[in-house]
């Protein structure tokens, strides 16, 4: 079953930071990594999905024209308004997902540590929702951590494998490690993958065979 509500309330209750996403190296590698593996140096209006404290948001933000970023859980929205307050192009939401999907279209939609936490069928739910708010050649950047979780309905390689199967998603650019795994996608209806981001940028030279 998909994980309850109050399984984050509890933690976030006993911890203001419980994956210590403010002190933790990991996480700010990982995060920075994040940011630096998209493809554009610029997006009109992006969504980041599960925000927390809003640590990637700071980063994502100078990056975004507009960004919604979006939390179940009433403490980290909180911290993440307070965090990014500066930023006058910022909009922290509480919302529960799926059931709170925002409205409109993204032409980059941030998933990082979410979507092992849904069960099979609320997955698939969320990875057509995905597909319908991008907009067309929009990124859709996925991080999730690896290791075995037994609370976690879902382990990370099996939510990856089920975003790189959707259709009308193709693969940009691919990072694995023990810990996690990065993907970014394309929403592309070519017969092959999206072009690379030299190619995109019409690099001189980028046509040739690599």
């Amino acid at each position: 079953m998909t994980l309850a509500l109050t399984y984050f309330e509890e933690l976030y209750a006993a911890e203001p930071d419980p994956w210590s996403f403010e002190t933790r190296w990991y996480e700010h590698r990982k995060h920075a990594l994040s940011v630096a593996a998209l493809p554009r140096q610029k997006y009109e209006r992006a969504l980041e999905l599960a925000c927390a404290n809003g640590r990637l948001t700071e980063l994502l933000a100078p990056r975004c024209g507009d960004l919604l970023a979006v939390d179940a859980i009433a403490a980290p929205v909180q911290r993440a308004r307070e965090r990014l307050a500066r930023f006058t192009q910022v909009r922290v939401e509480q919302r529960q997902l799926p059931q709170q999907w925002p409205e409109g279209k993204f032409d980059l939609i941030v998933v990082s540590e979410l979507l092992y936490y849904f069960d099979e069928d609320e997955l698939a739910r969320v990875l057509t929702l995905l597909g319908a708010s991008l907009e067309p050649e929009g990124t859709l950047l996925a991080v999730h951590w690896r290791r075995v979780v037994p609370e976690y309905p879902l382990a990370g390689d099996a939510v990856h494998d089920s975003l790189r199967a959707q259709a009308g998603l193709g693969l940009l650019a691919h990072h694995e490690e023990e810990d996690f795994l990065l993907d970014v996608l394309v929403k592309y209806d070519g017969p092959n993958r999206p072009p690379s981001v030299a190619m995109a940028l019409r690099v001189p030279g980028a046509e040739g065979s690599p």
